[in-house]
């Protein structure tokens, strides 16, 4: 039986074993150089890509701003018209008619871009949604909105800003310690 050592081609006893280590490294290196190029081109593919990308995604946002302004600019209309005619005489009815009609186109136009207000008043109070900036002794057993100051909105369920409200704050509970006071 033939060792390992034995069966190995002994590069010094071969006569044309440097033309042969030559010949592997020149190919060696001209896989290298591919595999190099390769890589640089896929590095400007990738850097392409992320251009493209970026572009694509400031056009999705412009046109969703494009689109939003363009809905508003009917509230716009109805603003400069309940405008002029405040400044008529005897028009409050119609000014206050007006008002209220562009309140409820801005809401119909907010609503459509998916910000919703955040209904407050009788809800158990939720640190996430409201704010209290009003506190008053209630009766129930659980802290609740009753009364609101400044409204809350969500767009697409991500608070956008907390309801400002009043809260009326939850009876002490059986076994609770009584709540010390400076006296």
């Amino acid at each position: 039986m033939a060792n390992e050592k034995d069966s190995a081609p002994d590069v010094k006893k071969q006569p044309d074993a440097e033309p042969m280590l030559e010949d592997l490294l020149g190919q060696e290196r001209r896989r290298y150089e591919d595999l190099v190029n390769r890589m640089k081109y896929l590095q400007a593919d990738f850097e392409n890509y992320q251009k493209r990308t970026d572009r694509e995604m400031q056009l999705v946002e412009e046109r969703a701003v494009l689109g939003l302004v363009s809905r508003l600019l009917s509230v716009l209309d109805e603003l400069e018209l309940a405008s002029a005619n405040a400044a008529k005489p005897g028009q409050g009815k119609a000014v206050a008619e007006g008002i209220k009609m562009v309140y409820r186109n801005l809401s119909s136009v907010m609503k459509t871009a998916g910000v919703k207000r955040i209904e407050a008043v009788g809800a158990p109070f939720d640190p996430t949604l409201h704010e209290a900036v009003e506190k008053v002794q209630g009766t129930g057993e659980k802290d609740v909105v009753v009364g609101e100051i400044r409204s809350g909105y969500t767009f697409r369920g991500q608070v956008l800003r907390p309801s400002m409200v009043k809260v009326e704050l939850a009876m002490k509970k059986a076994g609770e310690p009584e709540a010390k006071t400076n006296e």
